[in-house]
């Protein structure tokens, strides 16, 4: 005859995890999206982009001195995460709008995952081709004469 007290005691119960179905287990995965970002923005605000030597240099600047979207993105994030919105903005413009976007998508995300709703990202062609036709925009400018203002 078989110990049924004997087997349950030799099988370890698996470490307990928040189920998938209540507040912890939905809100799991925009917590570890957060922590993931708030680390590299603390990164980015410990290591002065400003400084020589600590991050690689665009090679689109380097090589036709063409401004790219992304270039000042982490001076504009180190000013940023320092307080300095001002000088953010001037480091890259785009950035700043990026991060106080991520910042609402993030927040509508964790609302809609603590009533148990799925987060909706049903993004159609319009959107996404006028995204990046300001990001087009925004590149062109900051590289004419007249965009001297978008410079990093």
């Amino acid at each position: 005859m078989r110990d049924v007290n004997a087997d349950s005691q030799r099988l370890a119960p698996p470490p307990q995890r928040p189920a998938p179905g209540t507040v912890l287990g939905r809100l799991a995965v925009p917590a570890g999206v957060l922590a993931a970002v708030a680390g590299a923005f603390a990164y980015v605000g410990a290591v002065d982009p400003n400084e020589p030597g600590h991050y690689p240099v665009c090679p689109l600047l380097r090589y036709t001195g063409v401004y790219c979207p992304g270039c000042g993105g982490l001076r504009s994030a180190h000013a940023f995460v320092h307080g300095d919105f001002l000088t953010a903005l001037q480091d890259n413009a785009a950035a700043v709008v990026a991060y106080l976007g991520f910042a609402v998508l993030w927040t509508v995300w964790v609302v809609r995952a603590a009533r148990g709703r799925p987060m909706r990202t049903d993004v159609g062609s319009v959107h996404l081709w006028t995204l990046g036709a300001l990001v087009l925009v925004f590149t062109v400018v900051r590289n004419l004469p007249f965009g001297g203002w978008l410079h990093p």
